[in-house]
């Protein structure tokens, strides 16, 4: 086997192993950005059916301190435009990453693809000279 396609392989597959590690870590974490968007939303919800003078308690860390409904519902609804963003991002990360990984699979075809049309050009050209003689 040539060296270069040898270097490739290896470096093809340190890639793949890195790039997979990354993918699931980007959907084991968009599907806790999704998770706790869904609990913000529930949260929401239930929280604007009270009236707009009940008084509520809003998390701060491992506290709680007392709000009213339209601060709170207006941070929940920061909250979880935020978690979109971040949703959003990690989606175009996972995008980004496996078209990498696509045109690295690619390009070693490609390299495979040349290096046997030259192994066969040059038995094709020896093949050649035996008939000559």
């Amino acid at each position: 086997m040539d060296i270069e396609l040898k270097k490739a392989f290896t470096e093809m597959q340190v890639n793949k192993i890195e790039s997979t590690k990354k993918i699931r870590l980007l959907d084991m974490k968009t599907d806790n950005l999704k998770v706790s968007k869904q609990r913000v939303e529930l949260t929401n919800k239930e929280v604007s059916q009270l009236q707009p003078d009940t008084k509520v308690y809003a998390s701060v860390g491992r506290m709680f301190v007392l709000s009213d409904v339209l601060s709170l519902t207006d941070e929940m609804k920061m909250k979880q435009n935020n978690f979109e963003e971040m949703i959003n991002q990690y989606e175009k990360n996972k995008e980004f990453l496996l078209k990498n990984l696509k045109e690295q699979e690619d390009s070693l075809r490609e390299l495979v693809q040349q290096k046997r049309s030259e192994s066969a050009s040059k038995e094709n050209g020896t093949d050649a000279k035996k008939g000559e003689n």
